[in-house]
């Protein structure tokens, strides 16, 4: 059974949906329309509003949802209000009793919205859960990381955890162990799919916009497990992902962000001061790194 009516442009809804799917999109028009078919398309048997926040696009986004796709509630903001912020427009403007936070660069399969609805439904005290995401080529894509402690930023900063993917301990963050056929519980599944629990996002609250782009969904995982809520990876669904759509547009920007995410994450969470050497330790690589990843993005741009 295909998805009821969702959201409208007008923003007026009849009834609470049981999924509100909120998308922020910037300048992923060809991508986004094809997400929000997938959603149309969709095999579920509950009502699901679709939420689309266009962050001041400049091809023609908001005007091709309005056009194709009348069943969705299109926020169209007069400037790029960022990722943190959208999503909390479109959480605040949900009546789902689940939120998925989406972005506009995948495709689902027909039943992954079920799948996973019913995933999370099963589990009263999970307060989030992710699902595998693969490449468009249908290759793994290694979405599910631990949180950046102290010790696994060190490991970071230093290289340890790229000598020792596999290591438990000195590989903490990135995880190249984890297994992602089995179900378990996690730190931080990638936000490109992460459905949340209404319960959970009252109780946690919105994203922090502290963290405009990167590390809000990381935040706001660390912060449901403080509060006791288990967050959960599933193997329910196998979600396309393109991956980048907007931040390769300015990738060489978007290196400095992910850094000034990380580290913004790490002043607001470690921040006594017997943690503050690991800091400079690894806001010292962070910003190496960053470099070298603008240089070498802009080589193959020159390239091309």
């Amino acid at each position: 059974m295909g998805n009821g009516p969702g959201g409208s442009s007008s923003g007026t809804r009849s009834d609470p949906a049981h999924l509100s799917v909120v998308i922020v999109t910037w300048n992923t028009r060809d991508y986004l329309l094809a997400a929000l078919r997938s959603i149309r398309e969709s095999a579920v048997d509950f009502r699901v509003e679709t939420i689309v926040v266009d962050n001041a696009s400049g091809d023609g986004t908001a005007e091709a949802v309005a056009s194709e796709h009348p069943e969705a509630l299109l926020i169209a903001n007069a400037d790029n209000a960022g990722y943190a912020r959208g999503n909390n427009q479109g959480i605040a403007a949900a009546a789902g009793r689940m939120v998925l936070l989406l972005n506009p660069d995948v495709v689902l399969p027909p039943t992954a919205l079920a799948s996973a609805v019913d995933a999370l439904e099963r589990r009263p005290d999970v307060g989030a859960l992710g699902v595998r995401l693969t490449s468009p080529d249908g290759s793994l894509q290694r979405s599910v990381r631990g949180f950046p402690t102290p010790f696994s930023v060190f490991c970071e900063a230093i290289g340890l955890s790229r000598l020792f993917p596999r290591n438990r301990r000195l590989a903490s963050y990135r995880m190249g162990w984890f297994a992602y056929d089995r179900e378990c519980e996690v730190d931080q599944p990638m936000g490109t799919f992460l459905l949340i629990r209404r319960e959970a996002l009252e109780d946690v609250g919105m994203l922090d916009e502290r963290f405009p782009i990167f590390f809000n969904e990381v935040d706001w995982c660390f912060r449901a497990r403080s509060k006791g809520w288990r967050i959960l990876f599933s193997p329910v669904a196998d979600v396309l992902h393109h991956g980048g759509a907007a931040t390769r547009q300015i990738w060489a920007e978007m290196a400095w962000e992910s850094r000034r995410g990380l580290l913004a994450y790490y002043r607001k969470h470690y921040r006594a001061w017997w943690f503050a050497p690991i800091y400079w330790v690894a806001a010292g690589a962070s910003w190496v790194q960053a470099c070298r990843s603008a240089k070498r993005r802009g080589l193959e741009v020159g390239r091309t």
